[in-house]
């Protein structure tokens, strides 16, 4: 009899490990964490509108999907890449003036899986000599553990 209850001891201790839950970045909401992956996507958002605004283009294309993949659209052209979009900001906004102050508004994320959302929004930059504006669609993706646009297609109202 007392060889039965330890057979089973071990047998129940060699199980149990098995039936551990492992519980990652993505189940917060399970833990009752109150951070979603939209809120998560909006922070994001409200990340690049800072360094935007603090003149800081290489923090604003943290972003970004650091890829070759990456997909920019603006102004009748497609870039192409992390590198060469990054370049392309920096040619187009040299200094602070023409970078001027950065509002996002009408932000609309539609999550399309757990994975991938689109984010539909207006922007507009406050400058001494003008006030660019227009519309966005972003899609995100979550990688390697973060939201990182991976398509960005921006329109001017002007």
């Amino acid at each position: 009899m007392q060889l039965k209850t330890i057979l089973t001891v071990i047998v129940l201790a060699c199980a149990l490990p098995a039936c551990a839950v492992n519980v990652n970045v993505n189940d917060t909401q399970l833990i009752g964490s109150s951070e979603t992956d939209e809120d998560r996507i909006l922070s994001v958002l409200s990340t690049q509108q800072s360094a935007w605004n603090a003149g800081d283009i290489d923090t604003f294309m943290a972003g970004y999907w650091q890829s070759p993949e990456l997909r920019f659209a603006s102004g009748g052209s497609v870039t192409k890449g992390w590198q060469e979009t990054r370049d392309r900001y920096h040619a187009n906004y040299s200094d602070r003036a023409l970078m001027g102050e950065l509002s996002f508004s009408d932000l609309d994320v539609n999550m399309v899986s757990s994975d991938a959302a689109v984010v539909h929004g207006a922007w507009s930059l406050a400058r001494a000599e003008d006030n660019p504006s227009g519309l966005f669609t972003l899609v995100f993706r979550d990688l390697d553990g973060g939201w990182k646009i991976v398509s960005d297609t921006t329109t001017s109202a002007d």
